[in-house]
Formats: structure tokens, sequence, C-alpha cells
């Protein structure tokens, strides 16, 4: 066993669009559920990866509803499950990195939400350490961005746009390979 499949974040929190505002792929959590299924039946690790917003305003804080695991990931037959409240699986408790260590997995299929903050932030460490990683795009979402940037002015992203440039940079850096769910699952 080489390869384990990464699902990030997919909670119930990152549903209230109210608060995260648009989104892009609606097909994100059905991929998700293909690619688990895929990595079960094949006998493979799926690690499990939530995030515990320090914020207790966030959806995502521990003592929120929003903070559980959607129920495909929240039935899945994760081989561990990471909690983290930065951006990166790798700080998360267990340690991520000495989990995969320990197993001898160099091969990581990164999937969940979002896609340009912690399955990016993810895939870039991952890149980075050392690790033979994809990211499956069509298995990720993401929210519209709007902010004021010093030196830059206001700036607007789609989560299409998002999404793309994404996948732009991590494939253009060399931190990862990008795919889509097809690819991988039969």
């Amino acid at each position: 066993m080489t390869r384990a499949l990464i699902v990030i974040d997919m909670q119930r929190g990152f549903d209230d669009l109210a608060f995260w505002g648009p989104t892009a792929n609606p097909v994100c959590e059905a991929n998700v559920a293909r690619l688990i299924e895929a990595w079960d039946a094949a006998g493979e690790p799926i690690v499990v990866v939530r995030h515990d917003s320090a914020s207790p305003a966030s959806p995502l804080h521990p003592s929120d509803d929003g903070n559980a695991l959607v129920d495909v990931v929240a039935s899945a037959p994760a081989a561990v499950l990471v909690s983290k409240n930065v951006n990166s699986a790798f700080y998360g408790d267990p340690d991520l990195g000495e989990w995969l260590q320990e197993r001898g997995i160099r091969e990581l299929v990164i999937c969940g939400i979002q896609t340009n903050m912690c399955v990016e932030t993810t895939a870039r460490m991952a890149g980075n350490l050392g690790y033979d990683v994809t990211v499956v795009l069509d298995a990720t979402r993401t929210f519209d961005l709007d902010a004021e940037i010093a030196g830059v002015g206001r700036v607007r992203r789609t989560a299409e746009e998002l999404m793309a440039t994404t996948a732009l940079v991590l494939h253009g850096g060399g931190f990862a390979r990008i795919a889509m769910t097809a690819d991988l699952v039969l």
C-alpha cells in the first residue's frame, strides 16, 4: 500500500452559503463519494481531514453543527481522522506526515473543500515534501472571493475562476497533477 486518498474538510458547514457565498461544482460531493467507494473497494487507505476552526463565529467551529462531516465522508472507512485548524492537513492531529511515513505511503490523491485554500495548501506542502500528488479537481469546490488588497485594489474572482487558477498553479508549479474523477474511477 503506497497510495492514500486524502479527503479534506467535507463538512456540513460549507453548505452555509449565507456565510461562504456563491460556490461552484455541485457534483463535488458525489465525486468524493465515487473516490471513497473506489478506494474502499481496492483496500487502499482513506484519510479524512476535518477543519476545527478556532473562530466561534465559524460554521466549522467544533461547537457548531456545521463542524460535522457530510454523511458520505462520515460513513467512510477512514484509516485515520486528522483534525486541523489551519490550511494544511500536515499541521493536524495526528501528524499526517508521520502517519504516511510509518506506512510507506508516497502517493497522495487529494479532494475536498476548499479548492484554493486547504486542498491547494495541502497539495503544495505534499509536493514540497516529495510526495507524488494528484488533485482531483472535480472532487473539490470553493467559493467566490472578493477583497480589497493593498496596492492592487478590489479583486473579485468567481469560484470557477479560483478552481481553474488553483489547477494552473498546482500543475504549472510542479506541485501536483490535475485529474478528474473519471480518470481514477472506472
